[in-house]
């Protein structure tokens, strides 16, 4: 799923657009003992009520893709009989009716997912309508072409309110305040069936994780049967060392920075595009070879890329580049520079050293106090 089709579904998590028909929750504590459970009619819960369950499944949808929202495709042996995916198309088809399903769904979660303390299992079933669209792309909401039939479930921990003090005001006075257990937003959740080109797909899902370097890979693979990718930080330092394995001595810091910046003029040509920017092999060698990298070094990279990462692998730009940040460190010294004018610092001998030389102007500040430009040239 991309940002469009995110943003769609999300939009039906509001009063004016709510297509939530059942919602069901069991409560767990931190031996792994189910607490309570819960049955609703959404439309029938009070309206303060039923926002407060919108925050938590707009947030279930939030995130950056490809970080914390994670698409993952169903091996084909998961939609068998007996199978992950299967057992989802059942519960789904259940309109969350059948007590039995309900019970193996929550015994799976308790089963494989690691969390210490009390949380609140959230599932829900919709059934979206999908309007029609003209061709300049406006909803003909009286058109529709398609039912578009999910779940929704958030895993939000449960955790006891901080002790203070409040006001009674039926007492009139200042006092211990009550600590009750507070619902928390989601740290983990699904949408399943995956919504794509507008429509229904039953051999993939989009799976939300609050840390996107803690997503649970177990979990992932005993509930549902997929294979999680790189987390964003992994994605990072396995790309990192392919670039370093490939240039081996030849890493220069010019090099790097062309890298970076010809990373960002890509992410910037295509940012109005619904589809993140994944680099695969061809596009590493691509992106190399514009900054300057020797034909002898690009054709290490095949060697480096299968080796490091695997031939499958594919790296999403956002994960591997800061576009607001560039950051040059040394063991003793960070420098942190406008990512547009990296050219401001150059490598150079002087004297014997390799050095660091940063061009500057006639502003500069140390610890917030302005110095004097033409002192540097005098000295």
């Amino acid at each position: 799923m991309n940002k469009k089709e995110i943003a769609e579904i999300k939009k039906q998590f509001t009063p004016e657009h709510c297509t939530i028909t059942r919602l069901c929750g069991c409560y767990v504590d931190g031996e792994k003992t189910k607490r309570t459970e819960m049955k609703e009619a959404f439309l029938s819960l009070p309206e303060e009520e039923a926002f407060k369950y919108f925050e938590i499944f707009r947030k279930t949808l939030s995130g950056t893709i490809g970080k914390n929202l994670l698409n993952l495709e169903f091996p084909l042996d998961t939609e068998m009989p007996g199978g992950t995916q299967e057992f989802l198309v059942k519960l789904k088809n259940s309109r969350l009716k059948e007590d039995v399903l309900l019970e193996a769904f929550y015994d799976r979660i308790l089963e494989t997912y690691e969390y210490g303390e009390n949380y609140l299992i959230l599932l829900v079933h919709g059934v979206y309508d999908i309007p029609g669209k003209t061709s300049d792309n406006e909803e003909l909401f009286d058109a529709s072409e398609e039912v578009y039939e999910y779940l929704l479930c958030a895993v939000c921990p449960v955790k006891l309110s901080k002790a203070g003090l409040s006001y009674d005001a039926e007492s009139n006075r200042f006092g211990t305040r009550t600590r009750d257990w507070l619902v928390e937003q989601p740290v983990a959740g699904f949408l399943f069936p995956a919504f794509r080109e507008r429509s229904t797909d039953l051999h993939s899902m989009l799976y939300y994780s609050k840390n996107p370097e803690q997503l649970q890979e177990d979990f992932a693979q005993s509930m549902f049967g997929c294979r999680l990718p790189l987390s964003a930080g992994g994605q990072k330092e396995t790309f990192n060392a392919i670039i370093q394995e490939t240039l081996a001595e030849e890493c220069a810091y010019e090099v790097v920075r062309n890298i970076h910046e010809n990373l960002q003029e890509l992410v910037e040509e295509r940012k109005d595009e619904p589809e993140p920017v994944t680099l695969d092999k061809a596009q590493m060698r691509r992106i190399l070879a514009q900054s300057g990298v020797q034909q002898e070094r690009l054709e290490e990279l095949e060697e480096c890329y299968e080796a490091v990462a695997g031939s499958g692998t594919g790296f999403l730009a956002s994960n591997v580049m800061n576009t607001r940040k560039f950051e040059v460190k040394t063991p003793d010294v960070i420098i942190q520079v406008n990512p547009e004018r990296a050219d401001l610092v150059e490598t150079r001998m002087i004297d014997g050293r390799r050095c660091l030389v940063i061009a500057v102007d006639d502003h500069v500040e140390v610890n917030g106090i302005a110095v004097n430009v033409k002192g540097i040239e005098r000295a």
